[in-house]
């Protein structure tokens, strides 16, 4: 039996504006600090598991690098399964307002777990608790931030679209260099923190982020268009014709995604491991391998506007640009990215034990062109998941995008199973582990242009209603 509807003090439909609705900078604010928490801890989770890991009784107990891998895609399967259940219980239960303060919550718990018990079992419980948290609330944040748009200005979506990206990438770039930093007792660090609490603090400011993210969200309640769940109508829809016919529709593409996800991921994993075997000095700076993943988001906020306001529109005058076109020019940087990877591993393997490692500005490179491919796949197909489900289906279907990150992330793993040794450590050399998935992506992107041209596409927003040909 669904909650009772919102109180008649939040709105229940978007404001006839045609300018920006005045809840998205509570949305967008909230997302920077939730990003901040979610990539702070999972850019030392790898280095956490092979490094700094205790056993029951205190004393180090690390994992080694395939099983490190193993866990990590693990973890973001099911970080990225959990927007199932909470899509679910968003459109039809409690809504989206109430789903995201209640999955916050238990976010903060994860956090302070990881935070104050660095065992295995403090690991998996914290991540099992993050999973849930970050899992269920986010279909529910991008969708709400969707539904913030009207028939009068969603001509804004895209933009807004972009900056909620933006701010993805914002929190995601401080965390990413200072996280690290805290673990390693870095500069400042190390006459402030003690190195038995190094972990401590690496994995509790994270979750001081979580909740002030949690608190943003909650102060722009008033500002809010809050949809209503949808109750036995939208479980009627989501099942029925029109639910049935949205699926079909959209399963497809979501499978050709999945491989991106699958590649994209490992530079939390894989990317770090190779880092460890590079020179990281830049600009005269030794950094952590962790830190490294810092150049991504980077990359992300030079490119969003560099993008929108140059690169395509200079594209759109040579072709029509549309969103699957994108996605299919993202595919093609993204095997290019695992190449220039692969490169690298045979750098590194030529490269005498006494003579200096290769530089870490090769993989560098890598991330110029991986970013660029995420530009291209994880924005447009972010907007493209929103705008082709129909109204009561939002959470529901963004979910089900969400799932191509689980399904990516649990192929990595997979693979990552198979090689792993009884040290936990791979089978294979570096240079055949990039070979594989950089083969794998390329295969994919030839199939994927051969057949895109027949997917159908059709884009429903707030305050319109679904075509008849949808509902047959």
């Amino acid at each position: 039996m669904p909650l009772e509807s919102p109180p008649p003090k939040y709105r229940t439909t978007p404001e006839p504006l045609t300018t920006m609705p005045p809840g998205v900078p509570y949305i967008v604010g909230n997302e920077a600090a939730e990003r901040f928490s979610f990539y702070g801890m999972k850019a030392i989770l790898v280095v956490f598991m092979t490094e700094h890991l205790l056993n029951s009784q205190g004393a180090l107990d690390p994992m080694g690098e395939a099983e490190a891998n193993k866990y990590y895609h693990l973890f973001e399967s099911a970080a990225y399964a959990f927007p199932l259940i909470g899509g679910l219980i968003a459109d039809a239960v409690w809504g989206k307002y109430r789903t995201i303060i209640a999955l916050s919550i238990v976010y903060c718990f994860g956090h302070f777990a990881l935070a104050v018990d660095e065992t295995r079992l403090g690991l998996f419980t914290g991540l099992a608790l993050i999973a849930v948290g970050t899992g269920g609330i986010k279909p529910c944040v991008s969708a709400h931030v969707g539904d913030q748009f009207g028939t009068t200005n969603k001509h804004l979506i895209a933009r807004v679209y972009g900056w909620f990206y933006f701010s993805i990438n914002f929190g995601s770039f401080f965390s990413t260099l200072l996280i690290p930093a805290i673990l390693k007792r870095k500069g400042i660090f190390a006459d402030y923190i003690p190195e038995r609490y190094a972990a401590a603090c690496a994995f509790g400011l994270p979750g001081v982020l979580m909740l002030a993210a949690t608190i943003t969200f909650w102060l722009g309640r008033y500002k809010y268009a809050h949809v209503p769940p949808g109750g036995r109508e939208f479980l009627r829809e989501t099942f029925g014709p029109l639910g049935r016919a949205t699926v079909r529709r959209l399963a497809p593409l979501f499978f050709f995604i999945l491989f991106f996800w699958t590649l994209y991921d490992q530079t939390g994993s894989a990317w770090v491991q190779q880092a460890k075997e590079l020179d990281c000095r830049i600009f005269g700076l030794d950094l952590e391998p962790s830190q490294i993943q810092a150049v991504n988001p980077l990359l992300v906020m030079i490119y969003i506007p560099l993008f929108n306001f140059l690169i395509y529109p200079a594209l759109d005058r040579r072709f029509p640009i549309t969103p699957l076109r994108k996605i299919g020019i993202g595919f093609v940087l993204t095997a290019a990215a695992f190449g220039v990877s692969w490169y690298i591993e045979r750098l590194i393997a030529a490269t005498p034990p006494e003579g200096p490692a290769p530089s870490v500005w090769w993989q560098i490179l890598a991330y110029v062109v991986l970013t660029a491919g995420e530009i291209f796949v994880s924005i447009t197909s972010l907007e493209y998941a929103y705008t082709q489900a129909p109204n009561r289906m939002k959470s529901f279907v963004m979910s089900c995008y969400l799932l191509t990150v689980t399904l990516g992330n649990f192929l990595t793993a997979g693979v990552n199973a198979l090689i792993e040794d009884e040290a936990g450590n791979s089978r294979i050399s570096g240079s055949q582990y990039y070979a594989l998935f950089t083969i794998l992506m390329a295969g994919v992107t030839a199939v994927y242009i051969a057949v895109s041209p027949r997917f159908r596409e059709q884009s429903f927003f707030q305050g319109e209603a679904a075509p008849a040909d949808e509902v047959a």
